[in-house]
Parts: structure tokens; C-alpha cells; sequence
């Protein structure tokens, strides 16, 4: 349970990173949205190739990567 609390607030630093690195205009909830979902599918992608983060600045680090990418294709349908 205690990593579940952990995975969230880490994903909410990751995305409110994120936004902040890609300059989103989504708002301050949907980047941290982002960076919790975002993290998830980049722990997973890169799982697939081999590529393992661990602890809580790899957490981070592939939250803002996940989030990076949601965003800009949040960005691409969005147009």
C-alpha cells in the first residue's frame, strides 16, 4: 500500500516536471494526471526493452519521460 502512496506522489512530481519542462497549458491537475499515467506506461515500455529504474528518482525520472510523451501527444490530437 505504501508503494501505491509513493507511485502517486512521485507521478505528481514527474508530471508537474513535466509541464514545466514541456511548457503545458493543460493545468496543474491533468499534468500530474499525466506524470501518474505517464509513468506507468514508461515503467512498462521500457520493462519491454530491458530498461529498469528503481527507487524513487527513477520513479520520477520515468514519470516525466511518460508525461513528456502524453503531453505531446495530448498536444498532437489537440490540433
Amino acid at each position: 500500500m505504501l508503494d501505491f502512496i509513493f507511485s502517486l506522489v512521485f507521478g505528481g512530481v514527474a508530471g508537474w516536471l513535466a509541464g514545466k519542462l514541456m511548457g503545458s497549458n493543460f493545468g496543474v491537475i491533468i499534468n500530474i494526471i499525466l506524470g501518474i499515467v505517464g509513468g506507468a506506461i514508461a515503467g512498462a515500455l521500457f520493462g519491454l526493452i530491458g530498461i529498469h529504474f528503481a527507487g524513487p528518482i527513477g520513479g520520477i525520472i520515468s514519470g516525466v519521460i511518460g508525461a513528456c510523451i502524453l503531453i505531446a501527444v495530448g498536444r498532437a490530437i489537440k490540433k
